[in-house]
């Protein structure tokens, strides 16, 4: 006999009021939206009205054939793939320190946790304002050297306020779930390593990593993700594209073409290449990761 239980409503249309707020969200939010940007996609809107134009493909053809439009994909893809990385190596790290109980480890657990809570907005604040080449420590570098630091001319200097203020932002989503998954590793295992004589390092390179797989592989699919697609507040706060659109990410190129060079056709098309990047990685993520994870 099957211990499934199931739920049973005397009324047949209480079911659907209970579901009907999140159906209204996810359809006002996301299909209706994503039903315009593909109509506009694939007509020349007006700037200031007039009707829609059908025509086919041309927006794309545009969009695939601009110089610009390749250049913020690499940029968009180094950012990404640099934030990763980063975020990923440092939470790796945080919960690898957690996890071994040194002094003052419950304190990190609760402080880590913080940071994610943190508007992008505000932490592309912070950061602007830390690594402002005009006070505080980088002032002094600069009278030292001078022009040895400055986001606002130099696009390598940008690029890398911008990727250090990306990854903190991710820090905490994935220290929760790489201490989850060290934690979940039996202990046996680890303190047998250690009296064969393996270090930290030789134990999480060959033992804790490879039981960590699953989990690393997701947190890169969703750092990715949110790389490509939760980026646009740092760059509108810290850098504005700039300098020399060295930092024009493909989500602020969206916005800077439709809404400040009025080409919304043009815009719908790279936010409809944009969502299929997205629904990529998902599909990775569901083909190949969610296959591997086994819940208890």
């Amino acid at each position: 006999m099957s211990n499934t239980r199931r739920a049973l409503f005397r009324s047949a249309w209480l079911p659907w009021a209970l579901v009907l707020p999140q159906l209204l969200i996810i359809f006002v939010f996301f299909y209706w939206p994503t039903g315009e940007a593909l109509y506009w996609a694939f007509t020349l809107e007006q700037p200031w009205g007039g009707g829609n134009a059908w025509v086919g493909w041309q927006n794309f053809a545009a969009v695939f054939s601009s110089e610009g439009y390749w250049h913020s994909v690499r940029i968009s893809i180094l950012y990404a793939a640099s934030t990763t990385a980063l975020a990923i190596g440092a939470a790796l790290l945080l919960a690898m320190f957690v996890d071994r109980e040194v002094k003052g480890s419950r304190g990190y657990r609760l402080a880590m946790i913080w940071p994610y809570a943190i508007a992008a907005p505000a932490i592309g604040i912070i950061f602007r304002f830390v690594f402002d080449p005009r006070s505080g420590v980088f002032a002094f570098l600069n009278q030292a050297a001078p022009g040895l630091w400055d986001p606002t001319l130099n696009g390598d200097h940008a690029m890398t306020m911008l990727v250090l203020a990306g990854a903190w932002q991710l820090v905490s989503y994935n220290f929760v779930f790489l201490l989850a998954g060290l934690q979940s590793i039996p202990r046996g295992l680890v303190e047998a390593a250690a009296m064969d004589g393996a270090g930290p390092l030789r134990r999480m390179r060959d033992l804790q990593a490879p039981l960590l797989a699953p989990t690393l592989f997701f947190l890169v699919i969703i750092n990715m993700t949110d790389s490509f697609t939760h980026s646009f507040a740092l760059v509108d706060v810290m850098t504005g594209g700039g300098p020399a659109r060295s930092t024009d990410l493909m989500v602020y190129k969206i916005y800077s073409d439709g809404f400040k060079g009025l080409d919304y056709s043009g815009a719908a098309a790279q936010s409809i290449v944009l969502m299929l990047l997205v629904v990529g990685m998902t599909f990775l993520q569901f083909r190949f990761v969610e296959r591997k994870l086994h819940y208890k």
